[in-house]
């Protein structure tokens, strides 16, 4: 398998791996680093496909605690039904005994020949047609600044702040600056942009804390860099909403992702 964007190690165990954290799968303020929720999910994924030899169908995590470095995950992997063509599987992320996220899933494939789209990317400029955008808490150091970003539709960083997206809608391109090939765990590195959408959506300087993060995988293909169709349904009672359609550049709808997530405006005080 191709090298992943985390440093996910194997044990005597095949149902174990461990992941140590560094800056670079994390995010927040330099004093204040925590890894970024997408590398939870992404983890468990390239531990579940090496485990089992299958690829992912769908995973969903749940994210409940922040680890932070320079820690040690360790991801337990479940296998409580395997069939001909489907395993399925759970992951537990865990620091010593205190539990980060908890990712269930479905891995294999079937013999078809049935392959269709119904959704169709979304008319949008190039990524060389973009101009790079930085993250508003700057990209000079975590995760970010491992992430090139460039935006097709809609606001990014802090020219978000008072001006609204009508149709909660923003269209960005996303690509590692490492070049590690687009699989399913980069892609779910990038489904956990999905909070990036609420400040584009709300005209504020506004993000979010993923409370989970959904990935469905259609087809995966050769592409440098992903269309990321975001879109933020509805936000109520200091929580958001939203989806994101994953497409390469020659437009094959690769996957899907939802999540919600606690909505943070970063004028008022962050009290989870």
């Amino acid at each position: 398998m191709d090298p992943l964007f985390f440093d996910l190690r194997p044990t005597h165990n095949p149902h174990r791996w461990f992941m140590p954290l560094t800056p670079a799968v994390c995010v927040g303020p330099p004093d204040n680093l925590f890894m970024f929720g997408g590398v939870g999910l992404a983890s468990a994924i390239g531990a579940m496909e090496r485990t089992t030899g299958r690829p992912l169908i769908w995973g969903t995590a749940q994210y409940l605690s922040y680890a932070r470095p320079p820690s040690v995950v360790d991801l337990d992997v479940w296998t409580p039904a395997a069939g001909k063509h489907i395993t399925q599987a759970r992951v537990i992320g865990h620091v010593g005994d205190k539990e980060i996220f908890t990712v269930n899933a479905a891995l294999g494939s079937r013999p078809s020949e049935l392959s269709r789209q119904w959704l169709a990317m979304p008319d949008a400029p190039g990524p060389e047609d973009c101009d790079p955008a930085d993250h508003w808490r700057g990209a000079d150091h975590g995760l970010h600044s491992r992430i090139e970003v460039r935006v097709a539709k809609g606001r990014y960083g802090r020219e978000r702040d008072g001006n609204p997206e009508a149709d909660g809608r923003s269209l960005i391109w996303i690509r590692p600056r490492e070049r590690f090939a687009v699989d399913a765990s980069m892609l779910a590195v990038m489904a956990d942009f999905v909070p990036s959408g609420i400040g584009n959506a709300l005209g504020r300087n506004a993000g979010g804390n993923s409370l989970d993060n959904t990935l469905r995988v259609r087809r995966i293909v050769p592409t440098d860099w992903v269309l990321c169709d975001i879109r933020i349904h509805g936000v109520h009672g200091g929580f958001g909403h939203g989806a994101m359609y994953l497409f390469a550049q020659d437009g094959e709808l690769m996957a899907t992702a939802s999540q919600s997530l606690i909505v943070r405006v970063r004028e008022e005080a962050e009290d989870r």
